[in-house]
C-alpha cells in the first residue's frame, strides 16, 4: 500500500510541472528540479563533509579569533569550487578585539587530587607566571555590595576566587534529545497572528525576586573583577554532567580593560568544593590559563557568494540564505551553527550541481558575531538595506526578495515560521506540499527570535527561519563544550539541504518577489 507521501513524490516525478492554487495566486513546482535537489542532496551530499572541516578542522569559530578567520576563507574557497560567483569576504564594520585560548589547565590539590573540566570566558586574561598558580580558594558570601565592601574589599587580589551558590543539583528525567510531536506542529500551525507585546509589561513576583538575585550577583561579581584577582571560578548553572555552559566575560571593545582570568567549571565540581569550604574544610587549586588578544584588524568580515541570475527583468533581484558562522569557544560550534552553515552551502551546491539557471539571483552570506548581537547580518542591512534607526532605505532594499535563515541546531526541518507575515503562508504552505517530505509540512504565523532573520525583518524584507526539531539543543550542546561534531545528525542535515535548495529555487523562479508586511517605521518613532 503507497502512502500519501509516497503518492505526492512519485507524482512529483514523472509530472513536467505541477500547480498548487493558493486563495492569491497559483505556486508552481518544477517536478524534475526537484527530483533532481533529491538526488543530488541524498546519494552526493557534502554536507559532513563540509561540518568537519567547520568542526574538527577549524576549531572554534569565536567572532574576529585566528580561528574564524581561518573557517571564513576556507569557507570563501570552498564556495569558489563548488562554482560560485563573486566570492569574498566583505567587511561590515569594526568589532574589536579578537581573543583565544592557548592553554587550560585546573585541578584541586587539597584535600585531594581532582582534575577539573573548565572552560576559561571568552575575552578574559590569563593568570599571573609562566607556571601554574598555586593558591588557597576564597569562597565570597557577599550578596550585595554593603557587605562585599566589609568583607572583601582589598583582600582578593592575587587570590583564586569563587561565589557563593545557593542552588541544588537534581537528577533530570526527562530526555536530552527529542523531536516536535504532531501535536505541538498543529499548535504551530494553526496559531493566530498575535499584537505586539508592550515592552513595559508587569512580570510576576517570582519573576521579579529572580532578576533581582541575578542582578545583585552580577554586582557582587563586578566587584571581584575590580580587586583583580589571580583567577575566578564561575559556576556553570546550567550544565550538568560535565557539560559547561560557557560564552563571554571580558570586554571586546577598543581600549576595553582586561577582565582577569575566568573559568567556567562544572557544577558538579563547584558544588564539591563549595560544600568542603562552607565545612571550613580548606581547598587548594593549581591553574594555568593562557590566553591571546588580537588588535592589528578589529573589523569583522562575513563571507558572502551568488549564483547570477538570469532573467533580464529580475537578474537584479536576490533572493539570499545565510547561517552564521561564528560560534562560542566552549567546543568546535557543531550546532550551533556549523550545522547551519554547512547545509547552506550544501543547498547552494544541490542548485549548482544540477545547473539550475535562476531567474533571480541567488546569494549566500555566512555571518560574523551572531553570538554578540547579530553584528555581521546588522551591519550587512545597516550598509547596503537600511537602517532601522531612521528607515531611509538603499537601492538594493527594493531588490531583495527574500531572506532565508538557519541556525535552531542538527535537527530536520519540520517547517518555517513565517514571521506574522499573513500573505507569505499559503505560498509557503504550497512549497512544502509540492516537496512532499513527511516530516516539513508545518507552516506558522508565529515569530521566531534570536538569530539573523531578524536583522532583514527589522527593516521590512521578508526574512524567515525554519522550523528544527531541537534534538539536544537547549540541553547539551547550546553554547557548551558537548558542541562537537560527533552531536550532528547526518540524514537531518541532508535533508535541511534540499528542503533549503527547494525554497530557495521557488523564490528566484516565482514571477513575483514575495509579498511584504507593512514598512517599519524608524525605530526612533516607535519608542
Amino acid at each position: 500500500m503507497i502512502t500519501k507521501q509516497a503518492a505526492i513524490v512519485v507524482l512529483c516525478m514523472l509530472a513536467p510541472a505541477l500547480t498548487w492554487a493558493g486563495p492569491e495566486r497559483k505556486e508552481k513546482a518544477n517536478a524534475d528540479v526537484m527530483a533532481k535537489i533529491k538526488e543530488e542532496g541524498s546519494l552526493r551530499s557534502k554536507v559532513m563533509e563540509f561540518a568537519f572541516r567547520l568542526t574538527d578542522v577549524s576549531g572554534p569559530r569565536l567572532a574576529v579569533s585566528p580561528g574564524y578567520l581561518n573557517a571564513a576563507n576556507w569557507a570563501k574557497q570552498q564556495l569558489v569550487t563548488i562554482g560560485l560567483s563573486n566570492a569574498r569576504l566583505e567587511a561590515w564594520g569594526q568589532f574589536g578585539k579578537g581573543w583565544q585560548q592557548e592553554k587550560c589547565y585546573v585541578a584541586m590539590r587539597t584535600p585531594y587530587y581532582t582534575p577539573i573540566i573548565a572552560i576559561p570566558k571568552a575575552w578574559t586574561g590569563s593568570t599571573p607566571g609562566k607556571r601554574e598558580y598555586k593558591s588557597e580558594v576564597v569562597l565570597v558570601k557577599a550578596t550585595d555590595s554593603t557587605s562585599f565592601a566589609s568583607q572583601y574589599v582589598g583582600k582578593l587580589k592575587g587570590k583564586i576566587v569563587m561565589q557563593l551558590q545557593r542552588d541544588t543539583l537534581r537528577p533530570s528525567f526527562t530526555p536530552d534529545g527529542r523531536r516536535y510531536h504532531d501535536s505541538t506542529l498543529t499548535k504551530m500551525a494553526n496559531a493566530e497572528p498575535v499584537q505586539r507585546q508592550n515592552p513595559d509589561f508587569p512580570i510576576g513576583p517570582d519573576m521579579a525576586q529572580r532578576f533581582q538575585r541575578m542582578n545583585q550577583m552580577r554586582r557582587v561579581s563586578d566587584l571581584i573583577n575590580k580587586e583583580k584577582p589571580a583567577l575566578i571560578l564561575s559556576y556553570g548553572s546550567r550544565g550538568t554532567d560535565g557539560t559547561i555552559f560557557v560564552s563571554g566575560g571580558g570586554g571586546y571593545a577598543p581600549g576595553s580593560p582586561m577582565a582577569p582570568a575566568n573559568v567556567v567549571i562544572s557544577s558538579d565540581e563547584y558544588m564539591r568544593m563549595q560544600r568542603l569550604l562552607e565545612a571550613n574544610i580548606p581547598v587548594t587549586v593549581e591553574a594555568q590559563v593562557r590566553t591571546s588578544f588580537f588588535t592589528d584588524d578589529m573589523n569583522g568580515y562575513n563571507v558572502l557568494a551568488e549564483i547570477p541570475g538570469t532573467d533580464p527583468l529580475l537578474k537584479d533581484e536576490v533572493v539570499m540564505l545565510g547561517a552564521h558562522l561564528d560560534s562560542w569557544q566552549g567546543s568546535t560550534g557543531a550546532t550551533d551553527n556549523a550545522a547551519g552553515t554547512s547545509v547552506m552551502m550544501e543547498a547552494m551546491r544541490i542548485l549548482k550541481a544540477i545547473g539550475i539557471e535562476p531567474r533571480r539571483t541567488i546569494r549566500i552570506a555566512l555571518w560574523n558575531a551572531e553570538e554578540q548581537g547579530l553584528y555581521g547580518s546588522r551591519g550587512w542591512v545597516k550598509n547596503n538595506l537600511a537602517d532601522p534607526a531612521d528607515m531611509v532605505l538603499k537601492n538594493e532594499h527594493s531588490k531583495l526578495a527574500a531572506y532565508f535563515n538557519l541556525d535552531n541546531g542538527t535537527g530536520r526541518i519540520r517547517g518555517i515560521y513565517t514571521q506574522s507575515n499573513l500573505l507569505v503562508k499559503p505560498i509557503f504552505q504550497a512549497w512544502l506540499d509540492a516537496f512532499g517530505h513527511p516530516d516539513a509540512k508545518t507552516v506558522t504565523i508565529s515569530n521566531t527570535g534570536g538569530t539573523d532573520h531578524q536583522s532583514f525583518d527589522a527593516v521590512g524584507i521578508p526574512g524567515f527561519q525554519f522550523i528544527q526539531d531541537e534534538i539536544e539543543y537547549d540541553t547539551r550542546t547550546h553554547h557548551t563544550n558537548m558542541d562537537s561534531y560527533d552531536h550532528l545528525v547526518p540524514e537531518d542535515l541532508k535533508q535541511a539541504a534540499q528542503i533549503v535548495a527547494h525554497f530557495v529555487y521557488m523564490a528566484a523562479m516565482r514571477d513575483e518577489m514575495l509579498p511584504r508586511k507593512t514598512l517599519p517605521k524608524p525605530r526612533a518613532a516607535r519608542q
